[in-house]
């Protein structure tokens, strides 16, 4: 498994083109070998592999604003290949029936897309937040998700600290999920509900990280949206060194 940095964490480092460029370089001197491109300024595929090649990073996933997803689909896919990058994200969905996103919604939108990103030879991920764990005929949201969306189809960006914030155990859905997590969200829970870096909250995650490889996980991506008032790059640096001391990089 490597370890990534989910960009969405450093996103008010990475609003010009430039910031962005020299964000990539302080990732890469942390230690990070990959990141998910997820909350940045719009930029061309061919200008970031270049930055990337420079600063000796992959693009493991990325998360892709929804309405591109759907409009653009074959220009993503050729996105994604121009930069090397498998998984092809879908960040967020609110799961509200007044916003018109509810579960009937999401199948009906979203699988036609995943089905054509793999035709395309990308893999569609979905991540979650809390909301995915509300009940529906007795079992979670995200629970339904994997039984109706085939796992050819359609991944899973499992964020631990989001699984559990909606109440559920990060490792048995890591388990559950086997063969569809192949990019992971680790982020610390902390008291009160507070974000914190690796090592610094409630959670074990020597539990999550045997379960993630007994999962068949390819990336620990690093994330964390709200560092309290920290340095976001003290906490990937962080972070990124609790990890290492695991024997990861």
């Amino acid at each position: 498994m490597r370890i990534g940095a989910q960009l969405y964490t450093v996103r008010e480092f990475c609003r010009t083109l430039t910031d962005l460029e020299r964000t990539l370089e302080k990732i890469a001197e942390i230690g990070y070998t990959a990141v998910q491109m997820s909350g940045t300024c719009d930029y061309e595929a061919a200008w970031l592999r270049e930055r990337l090649s420079l600063s000796g990073l992959d693009c493991a996933l990325t998360h892709i604003p929804p309405q591109r997803l759907r409009a653009e689909t074959e220009q993503v896919i050729r996105d994604h290949e121009t930069l090397g990058c498998p998984y092809v994200g879908l960040g967020y969905w609110a799961f509200d029936d007044e916003k018109g996103m509810d579960f009937d919604d999401f199948m009906k939108i979203w699988p036609p897309v995943a089905r054509c990103i793999r035709a395309g030879g990308r893999y569609f991920m979905f991540h979650n937040h809390d909301r995915e764990f509300i009940p529906l005929r007795g079992k979670p949201l995200l629970w339904h998700l994997a039984e109706r969306i085939p796992p050819e189809d359609m991944g899973f960006t499992l964020d631990t600290y989001w699984v559990r914030s909606g109440g559920g155990d990060p490792e048995w859905w890591i388990s559950f999920l086997s063969g569809r997590v192949p990019c992971l969200h680790l982020k610390d829970y902390a008291g009160g509900g507070r974000m914190a870096a690796l090592g610094e909250g409630e959670m074990d995650f020597d539990r999550i990280l045997r379960a993630a490889e007994g999962a068949g996980t390819e990336y620990l991506l690093v994330e964390q949206d709200d560092c309290g008032g920290e340095d976001p790059f003290s906490c990937l640096r962080r972070s990124y060194l609790y990890l290492k001391a695991r024997g990861l990089r």
